[in-house]
């Protein structure tokens, strides 16, 4: 794209994920990229989205925030994610073009079980809607229900060529279950059924327990120095 666009920068403020950093962000502030064919691409410079914010790690100091995005169409299972999937096919997948109510019970009781130590704790209805809500691109909501009780919500952009997974919460109670991987397995599947390319993970940061599992999906792509370097396993 040759078109000149606006950005803005953030100050400086604590890192969220590593300690002792100083984390700052690259905002797309020009109108004219909020729409679902300048997300896509923005998508591809590194850029995700938080409700109708779109950003990228801009940081002075450190650049451990990696874009992550899956090969669906090579996309090939681990030993361990075929366990995953044995384990939960109990449940039943659902596809929702829809927000729905009960989405948000969940969601609080997934923050404030789970979460308590993170900045989204405590869970309030305004926090949820500022990132949930999005006029950018269109979203699908990947449901899992056991039986007639929903259990998992994955929230999930969709993109010319590619999915994006946005936020995944899930029933405390399943925490054995391995639900966050297993959605992004069924992340993965819906991605090659709708003929996309990708399924963008958001950002994989290996120092940070909580931000380094993205890399275990294969094969990958990592954005290093503004060029996608293919990962096989």
């Amino acid at each position: 794209m040759s078109t000149n666009f606006q950005l803005g920068i953030t100050q400086s403020f604590p890192c969220n994920y590593l300690p002792n950093q100083q984390e700052r962000l690259l905002i797309a502030t020009d109108e004219r990229l909020h729409n679902s064919e300048h997300y896509g691409w923005l998508m591809s410079q590194g850029f995700r989205r938080s409700g109708d914010q779109i950003y990228r790690p801009h940081c002075e100091l450190c650049s451990a925030c990696k874009s992550l995005r899956v090969l669906v169409k090579e996309f090939c299972l681990s030993k361990s994610q075929k366990r995953n999937i044995k384990k939960n096919n109990v449940f039943t997948i659902n596809v929702s073009t829809e927000k729905k109510a009960i989405y948000y019970p969940l969601y609080e009781n997934y923050i404030n079980t789970l979460h308590t130590d993170g900045s989204m704790f405590p869970a309030t209805a305004d926090q949820y809607n500022s990132f949930i809500n999005c006029n950018v691109t269109e979203q699908l909501y990947l449901e899992i229900w056991h039986k007639s009780e929903l259990i998992s919500v994955a929230v999930t952009d969709i993109l010319k060529d590619a999915l994006s997974a946005v936020y995944t919460f899930y029933h405390p109670g399943y925490n054995k279950h391995g639900l966050g991987v297993f959605s992004i397995l069924q992340q993965i599947a819906l991605a090659k059924d709708m003929l996309k390319n990708f399924l963008y993970l958001g950002y994989q940061i290996n120092e940070c327990k909580k931000m380094n599992y993205k890399n275990r999906y294969y094969p990958h792509q990592v954005l290093i120095e503004n060029s996608w370097q293919t990962v096989n396993k």
